[in-house]
């Protein structure tokens, strides 16, 4: 599986998410960086960081508006490391509210498994509905 393969399957899997399962897509020493927050260091770690996000917004709707991938070692197509970026509206479910939230995530994949992703977005339409600003 190419990286951007494994990167359109891992977005898919945040609409009906099981955490032991996201996790499975990231290295034992990867980071998980949501860039308004704290990173998040090693597998297990962004496997409970990411329960505790499923329990508070449920499923994600990851719509990906544009995605680009490159940076790999070589020129074989079937190659498992490399560099995936993409622009997103991630649609998050706050009980009877919704937020469409712009996101752009950048991914480092080595081996067939997530190294790196970062998501950088303002927290702002998340406050303004949960009663924040």
């Amino acid at each position: 599986m190419t990286p951007d393969q494994l990167i359109t399957q891992f977005c898919a899997e945040w609409a009906e998410p099981d955490p032991a399962k996201i996790a499975e897509y990231f290295a034992e020493d990867a980071v998980y960086h949501n860039i308004p927050m704290d990173p998040v260091a090693g597998r297990e770690a962004i496997r409970e960081f990411i329960t505790g996000f499923i329990s508070a917004f449920g499923g994600i709707d990851f719509r990906v508006l544009r995605q680009v991938a490159g940076g790999g070692l070589g020129t074989d197509a079937e190659q498992s490391s490399g560099v995936v970026m993409n622009e997103r509206i991630d649609v998050l479910n706050l009980g009877e509210k919704v937020v469409e939230l712009p996101v752009v995530g950048v991914f480092e994949i080595t081996d067939g498994k997530i190294t790196n992703w970062r998501d950088y977005f303002d927290m702002a339409p998340i406050r303004s509905v949960m009663g924040g600003e």
